[in-house]
């Protein structure tokens, strides 16, 4: 269970998430890494960073569940870094998105700027199925993304969908038959950008990012607090158990 960094180019970096045996699902020590490692990028002369997953199966599905879910200030500002919720970042981000993208994997990729999967990647937020709230920027920036009917069609149904969908929806640009392609892609488009004036690529994202960090900072009191009273209640109590115990739950 960690979190890989490592230069691929003199200006082209990789962030590999890997819990392969939980589809890339994201312990807090995990999310705490990953946002040393965004820290360590913003600061360095990289010019262009690939996010993917470990292996062939998941992206990222989130959070472990079956981990630490304990609440507080500093664990929420640990998630919120790690997934790049409130930050405003200047360097452009690509997904390379290998498998199953869900939950906080999907708002992790809500933070990217140019997004491939593979065409048995499956997408999907389906926290409420669990009596979870989705702290991670999805109920801010998906409907700016995606639309609102599609938003909320993903957000309060919690159904997960396909790559072909994902595309029509513009959540991703582009779908490839295999792993190969996608990273091949994925490299291919970084050089690209990392070939162009960093001054002013940085300074397009930053602009891009400072707009969406503004919003999502001015929501952020009430994000917690909604957070927290599904938190409290005992439909959360039930939905995690029934996560755990791999049964449907019962509200």
């Amino acid at each position: 269970m960690k979190i890989t960094l490592e230069k691929v180019d003199k200006y082209v970096a990789m962030v590999t998430i890997d819990n392969q045996s939980c589809l890339n699902a994201m312990t807090r020590n995990m999310m705490r890494e990953l946002g040393a490692a965004w820290d360590e990028l913003e600061a360095d002369d990289t010019r262009c960073i690939i996010v993917t997953g470990a292996g062939e199966r998941g992206f990222c599905v989130g959070a472990d569940l079956s981990g630490d879910l304990s609440a507080s200030e500093e664990m929420a500002t640990i998630v919120n870094h790690s997934l790049l919720k409130c930050d405003s970042y200047s360097k452009p981000i690509i997904s390379a998105v290998n498998g199953d993208c869900i939950g906080g994997g999907l708002e992790l990729l809500l933070s990217t700027d140019i997004r491939g999967c593979v065409s048995s990647a499956r997408f999907g937020l389906p926290e409420v199925k669990w009596s979870v709230y989705p702290f991670g920027g999805a109920t801010l920036k998906l409907v700016e993304q995606i639309g609102y009917v599609h938003a909320m069609d993903l957000l309060l149904t919690g159904e997960l969908i396909d790559a072909k969908r994902s595309m029509e929806l513009d959540l991703v640009n582009e779908i490839f038959e295999s792993h190969e392609e996608l990273m091949s892609w994925a490299l291919k488009k970084a050089g690209t950008i990392a070939r162009n004036g960093p001054k002013a690529v940085q300074a397009v994202k930053k602009q891009v990012s400072d707009t969406i960090s503004a919003h999502v900072q001015s929501r952020e009191l009430l994000e917690q607090r909604l957070g927290e009273d599904v938190r409290a209640s005992d439909d959360f109590k039930e939905g995690v158990a029934a996560f755990l115990e791999k049964r449907k739950p019962s509200y």
